[in-house]
């Protein structure tokens, strides 16, 4: 039948595309039969054929066998059937199949008009799951997702995955069933069915400086699997990911780069800024409150008003910390709508721009936008210079290469350096500025940005975004709020620099990453402070066993050590609130640092101390210089010397020798590029 029909090796699918669907009068073998027992065979198979002409009425039938027409008729007339019956020789023979090729010449023209997904999917966008959803072959799946609550119209609608973050743990997902519920309407109001599915979170800021914070980069690896399986398994069209915490955001990209077909990141929005005796504040101001109260700066009463008004309700961390940067990274990549995801968590306008998301979905949908037409080596660039712009987290080194890597894309943590050094740093934000997220959205958000790269020559504006518009069109639309004083021009920056430096030396032969926007200096030198993890450093430093001069070095906190590089803000946030320190001490970790961190940090330093990089070879007193002008990190021994003290080095015993940790510490590859597995 195959080779008469001249089809592919998919011959059913071709079939059900097209408007058929093949059935057989005994739907078991009879060819070894004799006549009188085929005949019989026959007889028996008329009931069952009747059931399923019944069950699944077709517009016409075709009888591919002269022999069983009588039977066919039967069965019809059984079921009541008063369509046309066309009857044709089954091409076995080569006399049949010419006769057989004749015949169905005839009878095609004759057929009824079938309404083919294949015609109309560039207008509908039902494009994947047709196999999932059409058919007499797919009863039973659209039994389920009937019991389940879809009308029987849903099914045949292009079917949108809607991955949720949510969790009532923390600020930063607790809102995110709201958003979902006005994002499947959006959805379903531009002809599409969202089926929404739930994947994990771990919210960064409770975790910090616990073991749990390992969690987190492991997370994104997790969240990228998890989002892939269940798209891959359900067939949809598009797919919207949306995202509150850090790692939410680049793994719910991952997933889509994965997966090139029609989808967005949106992101829940920034939490509003607390109130505290009439002035903002924010989580960061709690972290550096511990410190003071455990420098017996603050008292009780004082640690506990911070504690209390820094989080007023929903959203993320509300500075240019990793949240944001990674919700801004999305909009100038294109793959986040941009302006609609800005908007603040508990702004009015969130709901009504999250329905309008769900339209520029299906959009996309309709018009088959893919994940690899927005996210480009262009758009990437574009994407790094906004970090450096807005002086946002080091976390986007780690995540915009692992993004590159997903989509095939050569990136290096060079790049970075390169680019961030030609831009110039304009955006007044936390913690290297004075603003937060929402005052950023309300003086223009990334459209005002993106003119200003754009009209600067910093970004190029003919990158593709999911609206469908170039970056340079939604740039045009950009409304700057008159006399606002965050997004400042490229003729009047900050600093002549962006924010970020990639330095490289004996400590760091593959490279570290520095946030210089909130650095304030960039030369340090002096000796080492060795500690084999955050807790054993935030002891010394409550105690006041830090010293001014000293470069602190936290180790086995890398993508294998920790694992999971946690983020060291516990312990930058003591160092920042005690203004001696703040601006005398140095800190460098194979680990990572919050996007809230400021002072003079290095993180990322590779290769990490696990595998037996330099940094492993530190030792107490060692003299440690950071030039940052060359880009260089260096410890003052020599090489002879440093491969003397590596020669018999062992990495400690895995904390977690088995389960989730165990897997990852085996797969994870160097924080230089993008510690993905």
């Amino acid at each position: 039948m195959r080779k008469a029909f001249c089809c592919g090796s998919d011959f059913l699918r071709e079939f059900q595309n097209d408007g058929f669907y093949l059935d057989d009068l005994v739907l078991h073998p009879i060819n070894g039969l004799k006549k009188s027992e085929k005949r019989e065979q026959h007889f028996q198979g008329i009931d069952s054929l009747a059931s399923r002409i019944r069950i699944d009425p077709p517009q016409a039938i075709v009888v591919v066998g002269i022999g069983i027409e009588c039977y066919v008729r039967l069965a019809a007339e059984k079921a009541r059937f008063n369509g046309p019956i066309y009857v044709t020789a089954f091409p076995g023979r080569p006399e049949h199949k010419r006769r057989f090729h004749v015949d169905m010449e005839e009878i095609l023209p004759k057929l009824p008009r079938l309404k083919t997904y294949k015609e109309e999917e560039m207008i509908e966008g039902k494009r994947q799951s047709i196999p999932l959803t059409e058919g007499a072959s797919r009863a039973a799946a659209r039994s389920y997702l009937r019991g389940s609550g879809f009308a029987k119209d849903d099914l045949h609608k292009p079917i949108i995955g809607v991955a949720n973050t949510w969790t009532e743990i923390g600020t930063c997902n607790v809102h995110l069933r709201e958003i979902a519920e006005a994002l499947k309407q959006g959805i379903r109001e531009a002809g599409g069915t969202p089926m929404e599915f739930n994947t994990v979170t771990i919210s960064d800021g409770i975790t910090m400086g616990t073991q749990g914070m390992k969690a987190s980069l492991v997370s994104r690896e997790v969240i990228a699997d998890s989002i892939e399986l269940v798209a891959r398994g359900n067939l949809f069209d598009g797919l919207v990911g949306i995202g509150g915490c850090d790692k939410n955001m680049p793994g719910i990209i991952m997933a889509l780069c994965r997966l090139d077909i029609p989808g967005m990141m949106l992101y829940g929005g920034s939490i509003a800024p607390g109130k505290l005796n009439g002035v903002d504040i924010t989580i960061q101001n709690v972290f550096e409150g511990i410190g003071s109260y455990a420098a017996g700066r603050i008292d009780d009463a004082g640690l506990e008003a911070l504690e209390a008004n820094a989080c007023p309700g929903a959203g993320a961390c509300g500075g240019q910390f990793t949240a944001n940067t990674m919700a801004m990274s999305g909009e100038i990549l294109g793959i986040s709508p941009i302006e609609l995801s800005g908007v603040p968590a508990t702004d009015p306008g969130k709901l009504e721009a999250t329905r309008k998301a769900g339209h520029m979905l299906m959009d996309a949908v309709r018009a088959n936008r893919k994940p690899s037409q927005i996210i480009t080596r262009k758009s990437l660039e574009n994407t790094i210079a906004s970090v450096a712009a807005s002086g946002g987290s080091t976390n986007a080194v780690l995540h915009l290469l692992a993004i590159a890597k997903e989509m095939g894309i050569e990136l290096t943590i060079d790049d970075f350096d390169v680019i961030s050094a030609r831009t110039p740093y304009t955006c007044s934000l936390t913690p290297g500025g004075k603003y937060v997220a929402s005052d950023y959205q309300a003086a223009g958000g990334s459209r005002l940005l993106a003119k200003r790269m754009i009209d600067a020559g910093f970004a190029d504006g003919s990158a593709l975004t999911i609206s469908g518009k170039t970056l340079a069109e939604e740039a045009a639309l950009a409304k700057e709020t008159p006399g606002q004083d965050v997004i400042h021009t490229f003729e009047k920056p900050i600093k002549p620099n962006g924010g970020l430096v990639i330095l490289k030396g004996n400590l760091a032969p593959e490279g570290c990453v520095m946030k210089i926007a909130a650095a304030g200096r960039y030369e340090h030198r002096g000796p080492a402070r060795v500690f084999d993890c955050e807790e054993d450093c935030f002891k010394v430093v409550q105690a006041g066993g830090i010293k001014p001069g000293d470069v602190i070095v936290i180790r086995y906190e890398g993508p294998k050590g920790g694992p999971g590089m946690r983020e060291m803000l516990q312990v930058t946030a003591a160092i920042s609130s005690n203004a001696e320190l703040s601006a005398h001490v140095a800190l460098l970790t194979d680990g990572r640092f919050s996007g809230a961190t400021r002072g003079f940090t290095a993180g990322h330093v590779a290769p990490e101390a696990f595998v037996g990089g330099p940094i492993a070879a530190v030792r107490e007193g060692d003299i440690i210089a950071f030039d940052i002008p060359k880009r260089t990190l260096n410890v003052e021994i020599s090489d002879v010397e440093m491969a003397a003290r590596l020669k018999n080095f062992k990495p400690p015993a895995l904390r977690w020798p088995t389960g989730v940790f165990r897997k990852y510490v085996d797969r994870v590859t160097s924080a230089s590029e993008g510690a993905t597995t």
